[in-house]
């Protein structure tokens, strides 16, 4: 089992190196515009999906 893991320990971390500079990309290339507005609507994002899970654990646990 300790050499299944290790792969794919070691893809998963390719797999985020990998991500990294692509994303990376992306962002230099795009205009400066949407460099101020893409984080901001990522945190709206992430902060949505947050309280909705957030919300429907809360609602279920009152059973």
């Amino acid at each position: 089992m300790g050499v299944f893991n290790r792969r794919n320990a070691a893809v998963g971390f390719a797999a985020w190196k990998l991500g990294k500079r692509v994303v990376s990309r992306k962002v230099k290339s795009a205009p400066p515009k949407a460099k101020k507005r893409k984080p901001l609507v990522a945190l709206l994002l992430a902060a949505g999906a947050g309280i909705a899970t957030f919300l429907r654990l809360r609602r279920g646990g009152e059973e």
